[in-house]
């Protein structure tokens, strides 16, 4: 009866347990990264009696966590990927909007733009269409600065978010470390603390929707913590931090610094997974890759405008006033160079534009170890080769010899170990400005015209000239000897000739003779040297020549001193809409503006389309592995509403075991009275 009777006092016991912990499950139904709990129970051990062994009861040995190491992993994996796409997605699509967008893009500008020169190329004189080209200038220029304006914005909000996460990296570090050393403690005494190990699972689960992550068990039942490529943020009860600080290289720029009781470095380059893994991609990937090529595209745009503006001739019989401001005005060419904080020395430089058309949609780094100069193209880690001239002016070649469009220029010695990161294109959107006022400087015309002499007897028909380049920018040489004659002569040849010549001046025509195809059309291709006494300037020319010219024909060449009724600069300028004017290399020809700013939209957007879907994609898996483990792990009302009444029937029945035993032995002193 004895027996009897500690066997139903273990029942009662035993199932006294299973409820309680089946009311603890109910409890924590929703409560984030419970896992459900199991009571373990063994038979006690049996003895010896005259009818064989006899049980004796049974007993609760443990609580533990319906738990997979391996479920657990995958559940945090997946976050990782998942938090790293939803926040990739959400910055992109955000930039995909603003450039596809004609009320914020440049297309729709540019379109606008390129539509009034032509009205005005073919009504030149009229002011009105001269007003409505500056106009639109104005509008193009301040389209690409408010672009480049919410881009960067889109850059700085990015940066605060990083700091953002990288507090809420360092709190969850934190929590990680406390837990453990309360594990730790816990387990010493036999058995695993439950609650504690949930909330530390939960904890490093919730990291990994900031940062990828991997975990390693010790042997006290803590865990350490590592990112990057291995850097230890939680070592037991010893955690280390992130420091979010300003890019010591770009001060537009934040870095991520991994610091321990004796060191802080860099490690940005080296995190990924997770919400800060999705901005720095988003950031180093498809933002500044798009700031870089909005700023090749106002830099190759302003340049080939203001050219081809300095190759005509204004109302006023002057050359060409600019449009745009100068892509190598002094206080932007500065801007362009940026020391790294670490350097020994204190000086600076300025990076100027030598051909736009052959700038790369990069950043770049120029380090100095001191004797030699090396750099880096930072959008593809190209080594790029350094010279330096004898005034100290370096330029810049890719391996197979492509000249990167500028130089720079620093303003004294470098010390060994110097840096400087170069941004030739990155704020050139936001620098452009239209500074042309009046509509009577604006250069539609073209500096030089041709004419047959109205007593000529043959067929010979001389095109207009166009000056394809000059050694200056002005045309005041060139007004000063008024014109060139070409004279047929006997031998089928023309003639060159300047037949007013100012006192003091001297001209050289090259070649001063042309052979003449009458069975052809002919280029003219000639140049013209004008010396003033003081300096020289040259031009290039050329024109088109058919016909069966007699002997003694002549032509005359010009200067437009006039320019009115003349647009032919002005669709020199319409030209440029569909002339490939940047990223001409020796392997490629270029693109044009209208190319070059399709081909970016397009890329963003498909880096969009495949934002969505990697989103769609990852959060599956991530659906997928929660629900596995939460079919081990996560509480189910039915299951455990089931258990309490399987657990009440035991409770009551180990009960009544107890009654039993109570009254047999009542009944044995009976029969002693």
């Amino acid at each position: 009866m004895a027996d009897l009777l500690s066997i139903g006092r273990s029942g009662l016991t035993a199932s006294r347990t299973q409820l309680t912990t089946t009311g603890h499950n109910i409890a924590n139904v929703d409560t984030p990264g419970y896992s459900r709990q199991i009571v373990t129970k063994i038979a006690e051990s049996t003895r010896v009696a005259n009818t064989g062994y006899v049980g004796s009861g049974t007993s609760a040995v443990s609580v533990r966590r319906a738990y997979s190491e391996y479920l657990t992993t995958q559940v945090r994996t997946n976050t990782t990927k998942n938090s790293h796409a939803v926040a990739f997605q959400s910055q992109v699509e955000t930039l995909d909007s603003l450039l596809a967008d004609s009320t914020t893009g440049i297309g729709s500008a540019l379109d606008s733009f390129f539509t009034s020169l032509q009205t005005a190329s073919t009504d030149p004189a009229n002011t009105t269409t001269r007003q409505l080209v500056l106009s639109d200038a104005g509008a193009l220029a301040q389209r690409f600065n408010s672009l480049n304006a919410t881009i960067s914005e889109q850059n700085s909000l990015i940066n605060k978010e990083i700091r953002a996460v990288g507090s809420q990296i360092n709190g969850l570090a934190e929590t990680i470390g406390k837990l453990n050393e309360a594990i730790a403690t816990a387990s010493s005494k036999g058995e695993q603390p439950n609650e504690l190990m949930d909330s530390r699972d939960e904890a490093i689960r919730e990291l990994s929707s900031y940062i990828g992550v991997s975990v390693v068990q010790q042997d006290n039942s803590t865990l350490n913590v590592f990112i990057g490529n291995g850097q230890p943020l939680v070592v037991g009860e010893k955690v280390n931090a992130l420091e979010v600080s300003r890019d010591v290289d770009d001060p537009t720029q934040v870095e991520i610094n991994f610091v321990n009781e004796s060191s802080k470095r860099a490690i940005t380059g080296q995190l990924n997974g997770g919400t800060l893994g999705g901005l720095i991609d988003f950031r180093d990937k498809v933002l500044i890759p798009s700031l870089n090529s909005l700023g090749q595209m106002a830099l190759a745009f302003s340049d080939a405008v203001n050219t081809q503006l300095s190759q005509g001739v204004d109302l006023n019989g002057n050359s060409g006033a600019a449009l745009f401001t100068d892509i190598n005005d002094d206080a932007l060419a500065s801007q362009r160079v940026t020391p790294s904080t670490y350097n020994s020395s204190e000086i600076d430089g300025s990076l100027r534009i030598t051909s736009a058309a052959n700038l790369v949609a990069s950043d770049y780094q120029l380090r100095f170890d001191g004797s030699n100069y090396t750099a880096l193209r930072l959008s593809d880690g190209a080594s790029i080769q350094v010279s330096q001239d004898d005034q100290g002016v370096l330029t810049f070649k890719d391996t197979l010899g492509q000249d990167q469009g500028f130089s720079v220029t620093l303003t004294g010695s470098p010390v060994s170990g110097d840096s400087f990161t170069l941004l030739p294109t990155r704020q050139a959107a936001g620098d452009i400005q239209a500074i042309l006022t009046q509509p009577d400087q604006l250069a539609l015309a073209a500096p030089l015209r041709s004419e047959a002499a109205a007593q000529n007897s043959g067929t010979g028909s001389i095109g207009q000239p166009e000056l394809v380049g000059s050694s200056g920018s002005d045309f005041e040489s060139l007004e000063a000897i008024s014109s060139i004659t070409w004279t047929y002569n006997a031998d089928g040849e023309l003639t060159a000739t300047a037949p007013n010549v100012p006192d003091g001046f001297s001209v050289v025509i090259t070649p001063e003779n042309i052979s003449i195809d009458s069975s052809n059309t002919n280029t003219l291709s000639y140049s013209l040297a004008i010396n003033n006494g003081t300096s020289s300037v040259s031009y290039n020319i050329q024109q088109d020549f058919s016909g069966i010219p007699k002997e003694g024909d002549s032509f005359t060449v010009s200067f437009n001193s006039q320019g009115v009724g003349d647009g032919r600069n002005a669709q020199a300028l319409v030209d440029l809409q569909d002339k490939q004017i940047l990223g001409v290399t020796r392997s490629s020809s270029g693109y044009s503006l209208s190319d070059a700013y399709g081909n970016m939209v397009e890329s963003v957007g498909t880096t969009t389309a495949v934002a969505r879907q990697e989103v769609q994609v990852t959060g599956a898996v991530l659906t997928q592995a929660t629900n596995s483990r939460n079919s081990l792990s996560g509480v189910d009302l039915d299951e455990e509403a089931a258990n309490l009444i399987k657990f009440e029937q035991y409770y009551n029945a180990s009960a009544q075991v107890i009654q039993v035993a109570r009254s047999m032995f009542d009944t044995l002193l009976a029969a002693f009275r």
